[in-house]
């Protein structure tokens, strides 16, 4: 970046679409959200909202949930409903007049945590981002790792119970079923059919369908035994996915950010206690530094000024 330079990132999730503005020194200078519209002009339109609201800038960024090829097309996209096979990248610069890179929201968040948060530039990181879903992205070598496609990091959709609960992508048993915001109020739930978690029930207004992850952090801050019991067991889930890509890429760090990040005072010690147990060989290698995201929900916007701006490696 030159001296006088401002970089626009953009992340596009489910619920609203973040916009943030760098300076040279890649500090936040400027910020604006809109709620994400539903369908895939709405969906432009608002993107295009935040460029005008933050502009002038020098480089444009935008970082979408979903498959993201290399060119900037959103193939699929499970929590942005009717929306497939959308040319993002194409449609913004027709309609700005000037290049915009694209790529997954995650990878982007990946990138701000290895260059400026808790990744500390280390050449081999995971992130994995708990949220609604669960996204990721892969440093291997000191690079960015997209995959031939641009796929890699779909950490949510590994499928780790065939015979789970049914998944946003259409398949069942996929790790953010039980690992994710959505996976541990699942799990409070059917702790609360099963006769327990009654405070919990009471926090949500007595209906167990409007239990949420929230409300089992409230029940354990207090130290009710049924809601600890939930944590535990999510952390269990969350614990049984980073062991396996542990397995599979050998990282000297995981960072985990997302919008769980919020509980992690509460489920840090299970996770820890359980990835332990669960790794392969856990007596004969080094364990992977499990750390906490320093960018907050910010890390996806972030990225993305920082892809744009040609600062991804």
């Amino acid at each position: 970046m030159s001296p006088a330079t401002n970089h626009l990132g953009i992340d596009v999730g489910g619920t609203k679409s973040l916009g943030v503005v760098v300076d040279a020194d890649a500090r936040i200078v400027r910020t604006a959200r809109h709620a994400t519209p539903h369908g895939a002009d709405a969906v432009i339109d608002t993107i295009v909202a935040l460029v005008d609201e933050l502009g002038p800038v020098d480089t444009v960024g935008v970082g979408v949930a979903g498959l993201v090829t290399h060119d900037g097309v959103l193939r699929a996209a499970p929590n942005l409903p009717g929306i497939r096979e959308l040319a993002v990248g194409d449609r913004l610069r027709r309609r700005l007049g000037r290049d915009v890179a694209v790529e997954n929201d995650a990878t982007c968040a990946t990138v701000a945590e290895w260059r400026l948060g808790a990744g500390d530039g280390v050449p081999e990181m995971l992130m994995v981002a708990l949220g609604t879903g669960i996204g990721g992205g892969v440093v291997s070598g000191g690079e960015i790792r997209r995959g031939r496609n641009g796929f890699a990091g779909e950490f949510g959709h590994m499928v780790i119970d065939p015979h789970g609960p049914p998944c946003v992508c259409g398949r069942r048993g996929c790790w953010e079923r039980f690992a994710s915001g959505a996976g541990m109020a699942r799990l409070a739930r059917e702790a609360a059919l099963g006769g327990r978690a009654a405070r919990v029930v009471d926090l949500a207004g007595g209906d167990a369908e409007l239990v949420r992850g929230e409300h089992v952090q409230t029940a354990a801050r207090e130290g009710d035994a049924d809601a600890l019991a939930v944590v535990d067991e999510f952390g269990r889930w969350v614990a049984l996915g980073l062991a396996n890509l542990t397995n599979a890429f050998d990282p000297e760090v995981i960072v985990v950010g997302g919008g769980l990040v919020s509980g992690v005072d509460l489920y840090r010690e299970p996770v820890e206690r359980w990835f332990a147990e669960l790794l392969y060989a856990p007596e004969a290698r080094p364990h992977p530094r499990l750390t906490v995201a320093r960018l907050g929900e910010q890390a996806g916007a972030v990225g993305a000024a920082l892809l744009g701006a040609g600062r991804a490696d």
